[in-house]
Parts: structure tokens; C-alpha cells; sequence
């Protein structure tokens, strides 16, 4: 019987493992979105915050997100109780 020895698998290009070893993603990058100031000193500063997410990978926006959602939350409440809605009107009949 003759001896015979198993072709080698075929291995990958050099071109295409080139290619593979090139490919990373591009960095993050600020979207040059325009902030128009709100005139509440508190809004603003979250709404700046929302630039930190500019520097961050895609992964890490959530947290800056959810931070601010929650600071804007806080914010809204906060007028609530500073100007309360109308009162409501005097329905007593005598």
C-alpha cells in the first residue's frame, strides 16, 4: 500500500489576512450638533453633558444618556414644585 499523505487545507491569502489586520472601526467623532441654550442654567449643563458621548464608543453612550435623562427628570420635577399649576376653581355651592 502506498502511503498517502493528506492535502494541506487551503490557508487564507496574504491580501485577505492584509485586509482583516487593516480593518479597525473609525474613532468616535462629534456629531457637530448645534446646542441652543435653554436659559435654565441646570438644562444647559446636562444638555452639555450629552457632548462627553462624542469621545466615548458606542457602548459607553448608554451611561451619559441615562445619566442625563435622569438629571433632566430631576430638573423638570424641580420647576413643578417652584411654579405650581392653576388653582383650581372654586366649585363650593351654598
Amino acid at each position: 500500500m502506498d502511503d498517502v499523505m493528506p492535502e494541506p487545507e487551503p490557508q487564507e491569502t496574504t491580501a485577505a489576512a492584509d485586509e482583516d489586520a487593516a480593518f479597525e472601526p473609525a474613532a468616535p467623532a462629534p456629531l457637530g450638533v448645534p446646542l441652543t441654550p435653554t436659559g435654565h442654567p441646570g438644562v444647559d449643563a446636562l444638555l452639555a453633558r450629552l457632548a462627553d458621548a462624542d469621545h466615548l464608543p458606542a457602548d459607553g453612550h448608554l451611561e451619559v444618556y441615562e445619566d442625563v435623562h435622569r438629571g433632566l427628570r430631576s430638573e423638570l420635577t424641580s420647576l413643578d414644585a417652584v411654579r405650581p399649576g392653576p388653582t383650581p376653581p372654586n366649585n363650593h355651592r351654598s
